[in-house]
């Protein structure tokens, strides 16, 4: 929905989760996870190594993520990653290296963000906040569907295993939790259609810019 705003109206679409995404694919690759879990101290010290950018992919009209100079956009959609997603972004010097990357992408405005802490922590002055939810049912249901189009296999109870623990884990971290800003508006989209819920979000995007 947040993809499809910005390239009606001209902005530039940042995935802030994306980027979690691929600190956490990262991780993965380089050792830092591991059965015992996350080794912090590693994190910490290959930080400044981790590179995260967007390029618009002109098949698909939206930006690919790229970690250190290559794409990694399915990479990072995986159940792999999502299952390590939410530790990686509870840890406060992480997610103080990705707020920096992402005020600094959002200074010159005509942004459309996304993400769990953007109307709270990112950019609790921004023009318009929206607080998008869904039962966990109906988001793994999509995400289950997401990954099936790709011809993934992948397990509906564990992909909604994944999105209650995420919730779970997001909403009681410490460090910028998950939660409604006081002057968002809530849009529940949960029986609503792809079209249904781009025209609700259209028209909140025009009355804010009018009254700006």
């Amino acid at each position: 929905m947040a993809k499809d705003l910005a390239k009606k109206i001209g902005y530039v679409y940042i995935d802030t989760g994306a980027m979690y995404r691929a600190v956490t694919l990262y991780s993965l690759r380089h050792g830092i996870i591991t059965e015992q879990g996350i080794d912090e101290e590693a994190l910490r010290n290959q930080m400044k190594k981790i590179r995260i950018s967007f390029v618009f992919n002109p098949e698909t009209g939206r930006p690919d993520t790229y970690l250190n100079g290559r794409c990694v956009e399915k990479k990072i959609r995986t159940m792999e990653v999502s299952n390590y997603v939410s530790p990686i972004a509870t840890i406060g010097f992480v997610r103080e290296a990705m707020v920096d990357q992402q005020r600094e992408m959002g200074k010159a405005k005509g942004v459309v963000m996304d993400g769990r802490d953007i109307g709270t922590v990112v950019f609790p002055d921004a023009e318009l906040k929206v607080f998008v939810t869904a039962s966990a049912e109906v988001r793994a249901q999509r995400r289950f569907d997401e990954l099936t189009a790709k011809g993934e296999e992948c397990n509906f109870e564990e992909i909604l295993f994944n999105v209650q623990e995420r919730d779970r884990i997001d909403s009681t971290r410490e460090i910028a939790p998950l939660k409604q800003a006081p002057d968002a508006i809530v849009l529940d989209n949960s029986q609503m259609t792809i079209p249904e819920q781009n025209e609700w979000l259209y028209n909140a995007y025009e009355k804010a810019a009018s009254e700006a």
